[in-house]
């Protein structure tokens, strides 16, 4: 006899109940902060048991959706789908896997670049506008010589980069490998900076400060070609330097 398929798994009520829920969160139904209702109120509506509607809430709350506390003021409340949950499980892989930061620095070379062509095709008005206040942003923490304050402002312009050219899974994932490059430099911090590095530093500004003139010219193939070769040499720069050298180094 030929079989015509696999035996199929039904659901348990409760990850039902959860599953309705989860679709209410991501349609913006629910929003952040947002208090479900009562456990009874819940269970009537959903003609389930106390266990089952728990049960349900657990698995939410596993996915960091909701957050539940007990006692009289208790109750569910609701938390939107946050990239930093999504980084954090992402660099559990990445840790199992032995990955390198400078294997996620090539992932930014491969990432980023193409959304800047894209970008420069097609930016507005107001993204010039964001661009410039990143790019003003970052002069200012060059100046403070904070080693800390630069690197943050200097992730969030890569990070601006990809948001602004428009593809959502792009914005993500690079989103996710701030977070990773975030835990490296938070993880080591460099409280004093050489002139060598305060020099580096100025002059991925000016690269900052010419991308953004290229966007504003609508010189896609130029932009692009800067930003991959701005990105190679701030990745040797970054992998060279006193941080963790695997996603492992950084979790602990």
């Amino acid at each position: 006899m030929v079989a015509i398929g696999q035996q199929v798994r039904v659901p348990k009520t409760a990850e039902l109940v959860a599953a309705h829920l989860r679709r209410r969160i991501v349609r913006g139904e629910l929003v952040e902060g947002d208090a479900l209702p009562p456990e009874a109120t819940l269970m009537e509506q959903f003609g389930v048991s106390r266990p089952t509607l728990r049960e349900a809430f657990r698995v939410l709350e596993s996915e960091a959706l909701i957050t539940v506390r007990r006692g009289a003021h208790g109750g569910a409340r609701v938390h939107t789908p946050n990239g930093d949950i999504a980084a954090r499980y992402a660099a559990l892989v990445l840790e199992y896997r032995g990955t390198t930061l400078a294997d996620i620095h090539q992932a930014r070379t491969v990432i980023e670049p193409p959304c800047v062509a894209l970008l420069a095709a097609n930016r507005t008005q107001e993204d010039l506008d964001k661009l410039r206040l990143a790019v003003s942003e970052t002069a200012a923490a060059v100046s403070s010589d904070d080693p800390g304050q630069y690197l943050q402002a200097d992730l969030a312009f890569h990070v601006l980069l990809v948001e602004l050219a428009g593809n959502t899974t792009l914005s993500v994932l690079s989103g996710m490998l701030r977070h990773i490059l975030d835990l490296a430099t938070l993880s080591h911090p460099n409280p004093e900076r050489s002139a060598e590095q305060r020099l580096a530093s100025r002059r991925r500004l000016l690269e900052h400060e010419r991308v953004v003139d290229l966007i504003e010219a609508r010189d896609a193939r130029a932009a692009e070609e800067l930003w991959r070769t701005h990105l190679l040499e701030t990745s040797q720069n970054l992998t060279n330097g006193p941080v963790a050298t695997t996603v492992l180094d950084l979790l602990g």
